[in-house]
Formats: C-alpha cells, structure tokens, sequence
C-alpha cells in the first residue's frame, strides 16, 4: 500500500519497517531519488502515506490498527550501495567496497572470504550494469555481481574544492575577534 504511494509522487522506497512501541506502531520509511531529496518532498511523502495508512484503517485494514507514529526519512550517509540506482546518486563520491574474487588468496582476509579485497576509491561513473572506481594508483570497472555493499567516506573537504588561498580574506577573521 506504501510503495504504490512513494512511487506516485516520483521517489524509490528504499526502506520500510513496522515495529512495535508500546501500544502504537512506528512505521519507518525510508525514501530517495535521483538528486536527493529535501525537506519539503519528505514532507509531501509523509502526508500521502499518513493518508494512505488513515484510509486503509478506515475501510477495515488492520494494517496498521491503532496508533501509529510515521516517521519519513532520507537515506543516510552510512546505507550501504546495494543497487546501481544507489551508486548512480553517489557519482564524485569517495566509497569503500569488497571486491570479490580479488587479490591474493594468500592475503590476510580476516573475515572475508579468500580472494576478496577491500577497496577505497572515487565513484567517477556508475549505469545499470558496472560502477567505475578511481583510486589512487588506477581506473577500474566492476560489475555489480563483483561487488559487495558499498559504504560512502565521509570526507570533512576535498583538497580540489578548498579556495585557493589567495582567496582567503583575513580581515574578515580580524573583525570577528574585536567584537
């Protein structure tokens, strides 16, 4: 009943879960698109599935009978890349992948299975069928069955998009102390 709604209003359901608080339910939905999404659309999102919930309720749904609290989020930062829509909408982005059947076997692995590797690079470019990694040392293109769950790096600043730093004014940092 909820799929059909966030598909209506142009966003991919990402996540849904019903749990239980006491005597009401928490409904959790997690929704994403092409570009993100902000404030408003989530907003937009959560009244038409509150609508959606009152009304199947009304017409003798036990869906989600009783109270419930609706929570409509954004993905975060830390949802791992499963599907190529994901690594799509993270292009630029610095990430960290196991790479299957990569590597040595004789490496240390821990608790990945034999020939697996971790890898740290850039997303340059990702379609429906291979993801495009940039690392330090080369370029490379995986294909989706070769990965395993993606996770984004947080990065504070990249060195490319810091001002130079002619452009810094000083004075500015001056005023700020004297008041």
């Amino acid at each position: 009943m909820i799929a059909p709604v966030v598909d209506g209003a142009g966003y991919d359901l990402e996540d849904l879960s019903v749990s239980r608080a006491g005597r009401r339910h928490v409904v959790r939905v997690i929704v994403d698109a092409d570009g993100g999404i902000n404030l408003d659309a989530v907003a937009d999102v959560s009244r038409a599935v509150s609508a959606a919930l009152d009304a199947a309720e009304d017409s003798g749904g036990d869906i989600v009978a009783g109270e419930y609290q609706l929570e409509v989020s954004s993905p975060g930062v830390d949802r791992p890349l499963t599907l190529p829509r994901h690594w799509r909408r993270n292009v630029g982005r610095l990430v960290r992948v196991t790479v299957r059947g990569a590597g040595t076997p004789s490496a240390p692995q821990g608790d990945r299975p034999a020939g697996d590797r971790q890898v740290a690079g850039r997303v340059i470019a990702a379609d429906d069928e291979r993801v495009v990694l940039e690392t330090e040392t080369e370029r490379t293109e995986l294909t989706y069955p070769d990965l395993g769950p993606g996770r984004v790096q947080i990065e504070f600043s990249r060195l490319d998009e810091l001002p130079d730093s002619e452009d810094l004014d000083d004075d500015d940092d001056v005023e700020d102390e004297e008041r």
